[in-house]
């Protein structure tokens, strides 16, 4: 199946490491071309070597309030066009509501929330008919996670301005999706898993808990990042798409 991602050109935010990587990778794959951005100027220019010359590669905070502007002004110079956006971020520090502070409230605030929401009010503005603003959120939309208090505070919020926009930006013909990942074995999950006192056991109790009865690769997820980015799927925008090997068991 052909999914139409040939030549176009799409920001991925977070995509060093883990679930925003993994997109950018199938993104290339079928012959979209990436700006690519982390943090660290490193991890940035290894990720755009690794991805090839379809790639190019943007030091940047999503907190920072110059990043969504840069960003969309890279593709157009770089590639000399912008149709859509992947809004990524690492999670936030894990912790029990007792365990979390003021400062690592607001600092995920401006970096997972406030800077997801400019990049993507910023794309709105940028996108013609055709386009499309990709949020990874997480399971914790639906139902929170234990332990990781400021991740269930955000993601749902986040997951509502997305609906909102897709009904503002629907009449202009720009979609915008949602991907709430499960158990995908990333550092992040790994880590997370880590915190136990025995990260195998762990492991293998949340595997027990999910249909597949195992953790997603991370090119899965990036696989259905693809194909809700692409024009392939043109008629389908407003979703949270689950990509948890059926963990969630609503409808």
């Amino acid at each position: 199946m052909d999914l139409g991602l040939k030549d176009r050109v799409y920001v991925v935010t977070g995509a060093t490491r883990g679930l925003g990587n993994a997109a950018a990778r199938e993104l290339v794959a079928d012959g979209a071309k990436v700006v690519v951005t982390g943090r660290d100027e490193k991890s940035v220019a290894q990720t755009v070597s690794a991805l090839g010359p379809d790639a190019v590669g943007v030091a940047a905070d999503n907190a920072d309030p110059e990043t969504a502007g840069r960003l969309v002004a890279t593709a157009r110079e770089r590639f000399g066009r912008f149709d859509g956006v992947l809004i990524s971020v690492g999670g936030p520090p894990p912790g029990f509501v007792a365990d979390t502070t003021d400062e690592q409230w607001q600092s995920a605030f401006e970096s997972v929330f406030l800077g997801a929401v400019r990049l993507a009010r910023t794309a709105a503005a940028e996108l013609a008919e055709g386009g499309v603003i990709g949020f990874v959120l997480s399971g914790s939309v639906h139902e929170p996670i234990p332990g990781l208090t400021i991740s269930n505070g955000l993601r749902p919020g986040l997951a509502g301005f997305a609906k909102s926009l897709a009904d503002d930006l629907g009449p202009r013909g720009i979609r915008v999706v949602g991907l709430l990942p499960g158990r995908v074995d990333t550092d992040r999950v790994r880590e997370l898993d880590g915190l136990s006192a025995d990260p195998e056991a762990t492991r293998a109790a949340a595997e027990s808990r999910i249909p597949l009865r195992r953790y997603g690769a991370p090119e899965e997820f990036g696989r259905a990042s693809a194909f809700l980015l692409s024009p392939a799927a043109s008629y389908i925008t407003g979703v949270m798409l689950p990509v948890d090997g059926g963990v969630r068991h609503g409808f």
